[in-house]
């Protein structure tokens, strides 16, 4: 199978030997970051640091002036963790020169800085506390955003796709600094509760379906009541509908996943806009319609009809692929994206037999999360595999 590797362009710029080690663990493709959220990273063999910092979510190319001028809402640029003004550019070239296809990687409504300072951007849950990680994807001005942030981020020079995370909700399940929020498990219906959106435009889009906002807010408090005293009972859709009940249920769920597919729909449409024939527009996603996060929840055969096709979670496993080939089409990429860094929960040690199992469930590609990050023992595991 076609295999990719997760990059930073800091992992390539400033290391002449990074794009000749990437392309002899066996990868045809890396998927490079263009747009990325805050976090701080390891270089282990770079000769120049070991850590990145970067303070806030960025992209890593050169935004167009005109394309932002005078707007609220525009990507920022990156601070002195990004080696050079354009190193989304200089990766890429490098890595094109060893032979690997570059794809670019695009990270979307996943953004504190935004949040802290456009507050009204912000997902706000049941109780009126503000996500400002977490923008929320009903507010016009905030959809307009993602969608020219994903075209000008996937459509790189020299990018021959893209890959899409975080395109869809964000809610409470989000690594932020230093969490401190595992203390009561909420399981998978409160983990939904705790999501659900009430800013202004949640509030019309909730009013549009018959719901005041107030009475459903007070419900999902209500709801939430016995999983703060005695934790989450059940799993998945039933779960929820046995907290919230039928009918509330399932109005959250039509208008968030109606305004999940249209956002959808437009950012994909203005990516092969702005690019060449040809150009292959992925998304991370998860067929769980509800779930939030990075890998945005999606209806399958949905999205296997606007999208090329997804990338899907499976360091846990391959079950999550087998929804998405359920649907698959002639050309439809499905990517099993597994973990090869072991101190971050991978099994670079068993990715053979794991690609050998996703295969089985319909993978027709590879993704390796991450060929920066890993050490040289787990890389050196990883080249025997794709061996």
């Amino acid at each position: 199978m076609k295999t990719s590797a997760f990059l930073y362009p800091w992992d390539v710029v400033g290391d002449p030997q990074a794009p000749a080690r990437i392309a002899e663990l066996g990868v045809q493709q890396v998927t490079l970051a263009s747009a990325y959220h805050s976090t701080r990273a390891l270089t282990p063999r770079h000769p120049r640091h070991r850590i990145v910092t970067a303070a806030h979510a960025s992209v890593l190319y050169p935004a167009s002036g005109e394309l932002w001028a005078g707007r609220g809402l525009r990507p920022y640029a990156a601070g002195d963790w990004a080696p050079t003004p354009d190193p989304y550019g200089e990766a890429a070239a490098a890595l094109a020169g060893a032979g690997l296809e570059v794809h670019s990687w695009v990270v979307l409504a996943h953004n504190s800085r935004l949040g802290a300072e456009h507050p009204g951007t912000s997902v706000v849950n049941a109780y009126g506390d503000r996500y400002p990680w977490a923008p929320c994807i009903a507010q016009p001005a905030t959809r307009a955003y993602l969608t020219d942030l994903a075209a000008e981020a996937a459509v790189r020079p020299g990018a021959l796709g893209t890959e899409l995370e975080s395109l869809g909700w964000y809610g409470l399940a989000h690594l932020h600094a230093h969490d401190k929020i595992a203390g009561v498990g909420l399981g998978d219906a409160g983990q939904y509760l705790m999501s659900l959106c009430f800013c202004p435009a949640c509030a019309q889009g909730y009013a549009g379906l018959g719901l005041d906002a107030g009475e459903l807010s007070a419900a999902v408090r209500r709801a939430l009541e016995p999983v703060w005293t005695t934790g989450p009972s059940g799993a998945g859709h039933a779960a929820i509908e046995e907290l919230l009940g039928p009918d509330a249920t399932a109005a959250t769920l039509q208008w968030r996943a109606r305004t999940a597919r249209t956002l959808q729909e437009q950012a994909v449409a203005a990516v092969r806009a702005a690019a060449a024939p040809g150009f292959q527009v992925l998304l991370h996603a998860d067929p769980v319609a509800y779930h939030c996060g990075a890998n945005a929840g999606v209806d399958p055969g949905h999205i296997l009809s606007v999208a090329d096709g997804v990338v899907v979670p499976c360091t846990s496993g391959p079950a999550l692929l087998a929804p998405f080939a359920g649907h698959r089409t002639e050309g439809s990429v499905i990517a099993a994206n597994l973990t090869v860094v072991s101190g971050m929960g991978g099994s670079p040690a068993t990715l053979a037999d794991d690609a050998a199992r996703a295969a089985g469930l319909g993978a027709t590609e590879l993704r390796l999360y991450h060929a920066g990050l890993a050490s040289d023992a787990d890389l050196t595991l990883v080249r025997a595999a794709l061996s």
